[in-house]
């Protein structure tokens, strides 16, 4: 039962991510963060979720590795932008200029 409390929590958390990601993309940093939210969410509710298979440990660990992969990409794009432009600015990266 607990199991269920614990997915339950973790889709409403995964749909919260999902809407910061989309009201809240002026800046870079905070959609590298409503991503990062929403792979937690995901690791939770796939833990949850195989708690009983045989496999649920190798299907965590890979999901939870993902998003280390994922958030240490983030923030080397995140770097790279602010030295590049000077901001985070999500509508500063279009490169064409008139």
């Amino acid at each position: 039962m607990s199991t269920f409390y614990l997915s339950l929590i973790s889709t409403v958390g995964f749909i919260m991510s999902l809407l910061t990601l989309s009201l809240q993309y002026k800046h870079l940093l905070s959609i590298l963060l409503s991503l990062e939210a929403a792979t937690m969410n995901l690791f939770i509710m796939v833990f949850a979720l195989t708690n009983n298979l045989a496999y649920s440990g190798q299907s965590a660990l890979i999901l939870i590795t993902l998003g280390a992969c994922e958030a240490s990409l983030g923030l080397a794009v995140l770097v790279i932008v602010i030295r590049s432009r000077g901001n985070d600015y999500v509508s500063s990266f279009s490169t064409q200029k008139c």
